[in-house]
């Protein structure tokens, strides 16, 4: 499932970025190409040395990679289609929930410096919680939970797109010159990039410096929640990891400048995700405990050839 929504995703990037004119500047498009090929090649070496830790890594890895740059492209294309944006019935629905934001961002504004540092940190710590995770799971062996959490975290994040294409917002602003100790939040600072879409002065871009402008709903609160679930399975990180993913979570409208129902939809969206995951993942007595053979699987390497080792850890995992 997660190489299909891969797939779809470029032939969507393909299509539309031919269909709207875009284009890439290909110089700058050299780094994330090597880091690609460097994820590729780990994934090679996993798999001549039969080693299932290394390649489940690096897989992971490579999918998260193509997906964010991928899903941000899409992301841009869908911005500059110019539909309505939404803002007005997102901060019309924050107000019935009874969210009043000049009163918040103004008793925000009061809080001191060290817990808007701690939340402005787990917010913007999301790339770093999900190579922990990533790490964690496969070096632990729970090869399972980690594909799990991986297509989760794809499909959360592909569904994230698609609706803030069909529903755009350019997010919960407020200038953050107008306050002591806020900080500017990402919505604020992408404010430009996404007028430059939609107006179309922005049409070459820029794959070494890319980031997402989707608003509703929230991918940060999705996948927050799905690694989350995913480092679960070691009783070490659950309570830092529930606090963790709770600080950024809380955090996320502020720095993020999401609405509320971007938040709750978000939510929302990880439980259906994981659901969604799990259903596709491979059945096993105690996926949360799927773990690698200890023991390589160099012998079929020697009796049968790499397409027995492959079988192998197939059927093993």
């Amino acid at each position: 499932m997660t190489w299909w929504v891969i797939a779809g995703l470029a032939l969507g990037c393909l299509l539309l970025g031919h269909a709207l004119g875009f284009g890439l500047l290909p110089a700058r498009a050299a780094l994330p190409a090597t880091g690609l090929a460097a994820l590729a090649g780990a994934l090679l070496t996993g798999r001549l040395r039969a080693d299932a830790r290394l390649i489940a890594g690096a897989t992971a890895f490579l999918q998260m990679t193509l997906f964010t740059i991928l899903g941000v492209v899409f992301a841009y294309l869908l911005a500059a289609a110019s539909h309505p944006l939404w803002d007005r019935w997102l901060t019309a629905a924050d107000a019935r929930l009874g969210f009043d934001w000049p009163a918040m961002l103004a008793k925000a504004d009061q809080l001191p410096a060290a817990i808007l540092l701690i939340g402005g940190l787990a917010y913007h710590s999301l790339v770093l919680q999900m190579v922990v995770c990533i790490v964690v799971l496969a070096g632990t062996g729970r090869l399972e939970r980690l594909q799990t959490t991986i297509a989760a975290a794809i499909l959360a994040g592909s569904v994230t797109i698609l609706f803030s294409g069909l529903l755009p917002a350019t997010g919960n602003l407020f200038d953050p010159d107008h306050y002591r100790h806020l900080w500017p939040s990402v919505a604020w600072g992408d404010r430009d990039l996404v007028a430059g879409l939609r107006d179309g002065a922005i049409r070459k871009l820029d794959l070494s410096h890319i980031t997402g402008i989707v608003s509703f709903p929230s991918y940060h609160a999705a996948l927050a929640v799905i690694l989350f679930r995913g480092v679960y399975a070691i009783g070490s990180l659950r309570v830092p990891g529930a606090i963790w993913a709770g600080l950024t979570i809380v955090a996320t409208p502020l720095f993020g400048g999401h609405y509320i129902v971007d938040v709750l939809a978000g939510l929302l969206l990880s439980v259906i995700a994981l659901g969604v995951a799990r259903g596709f993942a491979p059945t096993s007595q105690d996926p949360d405990r799927m773990r690698a053979p200890r023991r390589p699987a160099t012998a079929a390497l020697h009796t049968g050839g790499l397409g027995r080792c492959k079988l192998d850890l197939e059927v093993t995992h």
